[in-house]
């Protein structure tokens, strides 16, 4: 009850204030509400529009997708484009220079993203090919002897039977022949080139680590746990060597 007594008590305070004696009370004009016009989009006028601009949100995200996000897109080239293609008309680039194009584009992008790798891996083996016991071919492929056979040396036509472990520079193992239980057996023509190279210097018997640059292994582009333009160290053991069956053989 007293709440309710102070609460009118200030009101009637702020009413007399406001009509002291000589002063006028003023009266503020109400402003008439504004009519705001119903909002048109320019863009989106009907039906067709709106599906031409679905479909032009499916194009945005499969190019995103696709890892062309990063490309500053010519909106003028780009309408030609569809428009050419809509309505059946020769493009001004043909298919294979279209493939060109798209393909230069990824290599270089991955090419900047696998930078750091690569020059990690060529300050390696830079580091690496000054140890006496590192051999160097003109590939740029190294190898070190860990055990020297006796046995034969495969051809590019054979295959062959190995026990290996591969690692990253950084020690990281990305695969290993131990991990499967058995040795693996494949035709030395299918392997990375770094491999194909080396193992042609490897009597069975034979124990070698070889240090194999980006361009010997998977390249710039990733490959499972392997990243783009990583350098690459195997230990490989070959068991075996399986020469191909010759016409005459057969």
């Amino acid at each position: 009850m007293k709440k309710a007594i102070t609460i009118f008590s200030l009101l009637s305070l702020t009413l007399s204030a406001s009509a002291q004696p000589g002063t006028k009370p003023t009266k503020t004009p109400l402003k008439p509400p504004v009519k705001t016009a119903p909002k048109v989009n320019p863009v989106l006028k009907n039906y067709n529009d709106s599906i031409s601009y679905v479909l032009g949100e499916m194009s945005a995200f499969n190019i995103i997708q696709q890892g062309f996000g990063d490309v500053k897109i010519n909106t003028t080239a780009f309408s030609r484009a569809i428009t050419d293609i809509m309505n059946k008309k020769q493009t001004l680039i043909t298919d294979i220079a279209a493939n060109t194009l798209l393909n230069q584009y990824m290599m270089k992008l991955q090419e900047s993203k696998a930078k750091s790798r690569i020059d990690s891996g060529k300050v390696f083996l830079a580091e690496n090919a000054k140890r006496k016991e590192v051999k160097t071919t003109a590939s740029g492929l190294q190898y070190e002897v860990i055990t020297e056979g006796t046995g034969i040396k495969p051809t590019t036509l054979d295959t062959f039977v190995a026990n290996y472990r591969g690692t990253l520079i950084n020690g990281t193992e990305f695969d290993a022949s131990a991990n499967r239980g058995v040795p693996l057996t494949m035709a030395l023509n299918q392997v990375i080139p770094g491999w194909t190279e080396g193992l042609q210097l490897m009597s069975v018997g034979s124990k070698y680590k070889l240090y194999i640059p980006y361009t010997l292994g998977y390249g710039i582009y990733d490959n499972g746990a392997i990243p783009g333009g990583s350098t690459l160290i195997f230990e490989l053991e070959l068991i075996d060597v399986k020469k191909k069956a010759t016409e005459s053989g057969q």
